[in-house]
């Protein structure tokens, strides 16, 4: 096998206190392709872990300072970003021993002496365990990612929305830091839908929330979207002032925007209602509903002076 087919994904360390063994299963994994790392016993070995996370780890049993069973546990007892497959390596092999061993944290065992082929295959049957493992843990992120997403423009959804702006505000609060708001809705989106179509109308939110992304997604600002063609966008550390600020930048940009629809350009626009608050709030006013209900009053302000607007004050 050469370097290019070397999995780095899987490194292996080795605890053994035999010079002899200890080289023997670093030059047969090695020229398996693996990355390897020897230990001379326990201490030194969970020493190590504790520094490199190793997803395989081969442990003699009878080791001085910590044994194999001792390594197990510790490994076992220890916070990882991923599940470790541990071989132990012993002489004993009556059933008591390996019930031991596995009861220990260990998840397969070799008798000594063992057979090099036998501990390749244990290796790849680890090595199936692992990958099958990560193929779990992103199906789980890409399904939590969508759970959070809104399908169309590819922003946050009203169920983050509704679970996060109330952390961020109790982090704010906790931490004595501004926060602040800006509900933006798109001008005449319906007569968008009614001129061109709701597929003309799909392209028009998913360009106008390209544009707020392109600027907005900065110091932790996250954008969410509120229903239809309003957005909400939560700006952590902005007062008031600084939110109505972008927000005049972003209505500045989208109006120079052009989707285009069937060979026919659509311009957009957007009216901004911002509110916030600052460490000398009075707390008792300070809430996800009361935040997003200012924000929205100011909207409609922005509406009823006639559209493309910015209107902004605090809560």
């Amino acid at each position: 096998m050469n370097n290019q087919e070397i999995d780095p994904r899987f490194p292996i360390l080795i605890a053994d206190d035999d010079p002899v063994t200890r080289k023997l299963l670093e030059k047969t994994l090695t020229k398996e392709g693996h990355q390897v790392v020897c230990a001379r016993n326990g201490s030194e070995a969970l020493e190590l872990f504790t520094e490199i996370f190793f997803p395989i780890v081969l442990t003699d049993w009878m080791m001085p300072e910590m044994n194999g069973l001792d390594l197990c546990r510790a490994i076992r007892g220890t916070k990882t970003p991923g599940y470790v497959f541990v071989v132990l390596l012993t002489a004993k092999d009556s059933k008591d021993d390996i019930i031991t061993g596995l009861e220990a944290g260990a998840d397969d065992y070799l008798t000594k002496p063992f057979n090099y082929a036998e501990l390749i295959a244990r290796i790849k049957t680890g090595i199936r365990i692992l990958e099958l493992e990560r193929s779990l843990k992103i199906a789980y992120e890409e399904i939590r990612i969508l759970s959070i997403t809104d399908p169309l423009t590819g922003c946050y959804n009203r169920g983050y929305l509704i679970k996060h702006l109330p952390k961020e505000l109790m982090r704010a609060r906790r931490h004595g830091r501004p926060l602040s708001i800006i509900l933006c809705d798109i001008d005449h989106f319906k007569e968008v839908n009614d001129t061109y179509g709701h597929h003309a109308g799909d392209e028009v939110l998913k360009a106008f929330v390209k544009c707020l992304k392109a600027q907005g997604q900065e110091n932790g600002n996250w954008i969410s979207r509120y229903g239809g063609e309003e957005f909400l966008i939560v700006l952590p550390d902005a007062n008031t002032n600084r939110a109505a600020f972008l927000a005049e930048q972003f209505r500045t940009n989208l109006a120079k925007v052009v989707v285009r629809v069937n060979q026919k350009p659509v311009k957009i626009t957007a009216s901004f209602g911002v509110t916030g608050f600052g460490p000398d709030t009075n707390p008792e006013l300070i809430s996800a509903g009361t935040l997003i209900n200012k924000a929205d009053a100011h909207l409609y302000e922005a509406k009823q002076a006639g559209r493309n607007q910015t209107s902004a004050g605090d809560l």
